[in-house]
């Protein structure tokens, strides 16, 4: 095949290839090499219709994308690797090199995860397994928000700054290059507002 049309809201990414090496330069064996979740719009659909409403794509070709972990389907094109996934898989926009500035789309909330507890109450020194994943986090960015039948945006119940509790087994994880804890999820995943 020479080119590949997605259809409706999908999108064609051709996959950021895997770390082979660490920054020291140590050969990983291939079950360390975290599996990207990252990689360059190739390709767009014409969008999608909601109602009498027809709506383009709201990424375009040559974005920089990180889209959900189990998302899409996997083809080889051209030698590389490709993931053909509809857009509202799609967690957000890279600008820069550094996940702190994933800029989040549709319903999807950024969150600075808050830091675990080392210590339990008593002074105990907690070992990494026993420590709990906090579900705590600071927002850093949030969505456009939903689409409703009308094709109007539906702004998003949080906001940047807001400390929110979420479920713990939700969205996508990331190490920003600080080795700082982010997560991205869908809005209806944050549970409460803490202030």
């Amino acid at each position: 095949y020479t080119s590949i049309k997605p259809l409706g809201d999908r999108v064609l990414v051709k996959i950021k290839e895997t770390e082979e090496k660490t920054e020291g330069g140590i050969l990983l064996p291939t079950t360390a090499q975290s599996k990207p979740q990252g990689g360059e719009v190739v390709a767009i659909g014409e969008g999608k219709t909601i109602g009498k409403t027809k709506l383009e794509c709201s990424v375009k070709t040559g974005a920089q994308v990180i889209y959900s972990k189990y998302a899409g389907t996997e083809l080889e094109f051209n030698g590389s690797n490709h993931l053909i996934l509809k857009e509202d898989d799609i967690v957000g926009i890279l600008e820069t090199d550094d996940i702190k500035d994933l800029k989040p789309l549709n319903d999807r909330v950024y969150i600075k995860v808050a830091e675990a507890e080392e210590k339990t109450a008593g002074g105990l020194l907690l070992t990494e397994s026993s420590k709990e994943k906090p579900s705590i986090g600071t927002v850093i960015a949030v969505g456009p928000g939903t689409l409703d039948e009308e094709g109007n945006r539906k702004p998003l119940s949080v906001a940047p700054g807001n400390t929110v509790l979420y479920s713990k087994y939700a969205g996508n994880d990331f190490k920003g290059n600080d080795g700082t804890s982010y997560i991205a999820l869908r809005a209806s995943d944050v549970m409460a507002v803490l202030s």
